[in-house]
């Protein structure tokens, strides 16, 4: 090339002929293996490979596998290291139309971006009976695919229990900024996890790519079915994240198939109504024994009449009963039956949660012969201004209830001056009880 002081550059004309110009449609850029093709088991060779034949430097560097200049003197054995595309002719006979069309092939499927790694993701899980309480532990992710322009992300993990309503069971760790593999050690804890729902719920944890300007996009994710995590035993995971299962759609199914598609459709939605929970409930239960003291003549003489001491701790997974999928939630406390209408307590409103936390305790007057024939009715509500509040879910102790609730109930009676916690499952209907405000 010819470089004059103070004119532009000139390109010879020999130059310009030497410039390799690539007409036609844009190709996928070409990886390393395609020099060094595996030969496929299925072809054949029209003469064997000997250590005679000599390696020069790949010809076909250009669409039309044709190269000029020294380029061409390797003979025909230079194809050896060119890349093998359809229709491209390998001088020698070294490798047939077959093994090349195989390799083409196999190049470009890798190119697919369900070949793509999502990256893996490490964190442990840990089930504590004693409080009732699953802690997950989110370690780190390596290796996420690149979701952002300059060929990072912004990743955050997401848990969520299946079943169960979204926005009650979310939690979410922080961002890490403009990596692909990032390191929270961070701990996130779901309250109110009983044995019952170790064997039957699924933790479902997906890392996703935070962008301020549109939506956060979605990396991967993994489910882990909770039985497989023992009481009090840290376990550990190291998975590779996937795809999202695919859902089965009507239009891609044959005209006979989409009634029956649209039936199981709606025998699912029916299944996930009923497993629908409305949330679960802390409580704890003490009756305090009668106080006595010592008169001037020095006999014992009873100062009060005992009684039962209801502590409101908090409430989680609540259902969302507000459009922008939260509640209003407040509790209500009865001791029945109640003649005089003189036994309801509640606890302040705490605004658009599903996990409030009350930590509230009232007091019924009543001695310990009494108590035995009462009913505690504990109701979760949502407040709404100017109109009805709405029914969540509640729960009776007494002697007449069933499971944990009366397992509860005897507990407290038989321990007398302890306090005794246990979360409780909220339910739709209480029984021979209204669930009007």
């Amino acid at each position: 090339m010819t470089v004059r002081k103070g004119k532009s550059l000139a390109i010879t004309i020999q130059e310009h002929m030497a410039i390799d110009v690539c007409p036609g449609p844009i190709r996928p850029i070409r990886q390393i293996s395609a020099y060094f093709p595996r030969l496929s088991p299925t072809s054949s060779f029209s003469e064997p490979l000997s250590p005679n034949h000599t390696v020069a430097a790949p010809t076909a560097l250009s669409p039309g596998g044709q190269g000029g200049g020294a380029f061409g003197a390797g003979g025909g054995s230079s194809g050896l290291l060119s890349p093998l595309l359809p229709g491209a002719t390998a001088g020698g006979g070294s490798l047939s139309a077959t093994s090349s069309m195989d390799t083409s092939i196999e190049i470009d499927s890798c190119d697919s971006d369900d070949n793509t790694s999502l990256g893996t993701l490490e964190f442990d899980l840990l089930y504590d009976r004693a409080t009732s309480s699953l802690h997950c532990t989110v370690l780190r992710a390596k290796g996420l695919k690149p979701m952002d322009f300059n060929g990072l992300a912004d990743p955050y993990v997401k848990l969520h229990l299946l079943p169960g309503a979204c926005k009650a069971n979310k939690l979410k760790t922080k961002i890490v900024r403009n990596t692909l593999n990032p390191v929270w050690n961070e701990t996130l804890t779901y309250c109110g996890i009983t044995e019952e729902d170790m064997y039957r719920k699924t933790l479902r944890v997906s890392v996703c790519d935070e962008d301020k300007l549109t939506h956060n996009e979605f990396i991967g994710e993994s489910r882990v079915a909770l039985r497989r995590v023992k009481p009090d035993q840290t376990k550990h995971f190291n998975i590779c994240l996937e795809h999202p299962p695919p859902l089965p759609s009507p239009t891609a199914m044959s005209t006979a198939l989409r009634g029956i598609s649209c039936y199981l459709r709606e025998w699912e939605m029916e299944q996930q109504r009923s497993l629908e929970e409305r949330g679960r409930l802390l409580l704890c239960l003490q009756y305090v024994p009668p106080a006595v003291d010592e008169d001037g003549q020095g006999e014992l003489k009873e100062r009060s009449r005992g009684g039962l001491c209801v502590g409101v701790k908090r409430c989680a997974h609540l259902a969302a009963m507000d459009v922008n999928g939260y509640s209003d939630p407040y509790v209500k406390t009865y001791l029945k039956p109640d003649v005089h209408k003189k036994s309801k307590h509640k606890t302040a409103v705490i605004k658009k949660t599903l996990n409030p936390e009350f930590n509230e305790e009232f007091f019924y007057e009543i001695s310990f012969s009494e108590l035995a024939t009462k009913t505690l009715e504990i109701t979760v509500w949502d407040y709404d201004i100017g109109k009805s509040n709405d029914f969540i879910g509640g729960v009776s102790l007494g002697c007449h209830s069933q499971g944990e609730t009366l397992q509860h109930w005897i507990d407290c009676l038989k321990n007398k001056g302890q306090k005794v916690e246990r979360w409780h499952t909220l339910t739709n209907e209480l029984p021979g009880s209204s669930v009007q405000e």
